[in-house]
């Protein structure tokens, strides 16, 4: 079958003459970039629902790359206090996200 520019039709599944691979393998997969989305929007909505001090504590930590003790020093509390709510947020975040 040819195309009206004399092209011929390809099958997806149809072997590349070059690298030995089939047509649709070359096709990116949208899967990844997905599940990439869906996370982060079920993230943001944990994030949204946690009390200030924790929802500042996480943000400091893992969107702004602080550690325990600059966090403590910001907030005016110590260092074990910052690693016992971050623990306890991320406790309670993974239990919400296997839910």
């Amino acid at each position: 079958m040819q195309l009206k520019h004399g092209k011929p039709v390809e099958s997806i599944y149809q072997e590349d003459r070059d690298d030995k691979m089939e047509l649709i393998e070359k096709i990116p997969s949208t899967d990844n970039q997905e599940n990439k989305i869906i996370n982060t929007i079920a993230l943001n909505k944990i994030i949204e629902n946690l009390n200030t001090k924790e929802k500042q504590i996480i943000l400091l930590r893992f969107y702004k790359d602080k550690t325990q003790s600059q966090i403590g020093k910001m907030m005016g509390i110590s260092q074990v206090q910052v690693s016992r709510i971050e623990k306890k947020v991320l406790l309670k975040m993974r239990e919400k996200l296997e839910a």
